[in-house]
């Protein structure tokens, strides 16, 4: 059985990039480093071009015929696309794919329960994925799952786009819904607790607790009251 290396020997990825003394093919077509085509030239002379100008010559299009080289500072060209890369990955939204699994003879209960999620993950910006599971003879009835997801696309609508229309696939039944534009935009938001939309809820709550935190505190007293008299007695 061979050891397993406990270190990765392997050397560090090496940039592709051909700059310099790198770029080996006898003429390239040079770009100056306004932007500008200089024209078809040998390499010696192009990478003497970029040395005058303090600057590096960098191969840029090494599928072209001559190849497509540029006259810049690499340094600073290096450092600019990272920051572009940066800066598009925190920009980059990532898609979260939910489930939610029925069953074609869900219980009213349970289906304003599985509702409710997929609200909360549609509001949530993600994905969901609905799924019909059919047992049994079940599957011999597919109307029944399509009237579900049916139902909750409508009752969704405001919140959800179809993405997938509901498809069989075996015993299980398959619709993809979306996010809408309204809630990607932000004008669709969380909806209010029951404690949040009733006016002053919160200081009814500190209210209400009050009396009941007074009783507790007189209950000790009393007690002692009752303990002093029978001990006179």
């Amino acid at each position: 059985m061979p050891v397993p290396r406990r270190f990765d020997r392997r050397p560090p990825e090496r940039d592709s990039t051909r700059v310099n003394e790198r770029i080996r093919v006898p003429e390239v077509r040079l770009i100056d480093e306004n932007g500008s085509q200089v024209g078809v030239m040998r390499t010696p002379e192009a990478l003497r071009y970029a040395q005058d100008k303090d600057l590096d010559l960098v191969e840029v299009a090494p599928e072209a015929r001559p190849p497509v080289c540029r006259v810049l500072d690499y340094s600073k060209y290096k450092y600019e696309q990272a920051q572009k890369v940066k800066q598009a990955r925190k920009h980059q939204q990532q898609i979260t794919i939910r489930e939610i699994k029925f069953r074609p003879k869900i219980a009213e209960n349970d289906y304003n329960t599985k509702k409710g999620h997929v609200e909360r993950f549609l509001r949530h910006k993600d994905k969901v994925k609905v799924t019909i599971m059919f047992r049994g003879r079940e599957v011999t009835h597919p109307e029944r799952g399509v009237m579900i997801l049916d139902r909750l696309a409508e009752e969704l609508a405001d919140l959800a786009v179809i993405e997938q229309r509901p498809i069989q696939d075996g015993r299980n039944m398959t619709m993809m819904l979306g996010p809408s534009k309204a809630v990607l935009s932000g004008e669709l938001s969380e909806p209010e607790t029951d404690a949040e939309a009733a006016p002053g809820g919160e200081a009814e709550t500190k209210k209400a607790s009050v009396p009941k935190a007074a009783v507790q505190a007189a209950r000790p007293e009393n007690g002692a009251t009752a303990e002093g008299d029978t001990s006179k007695i």
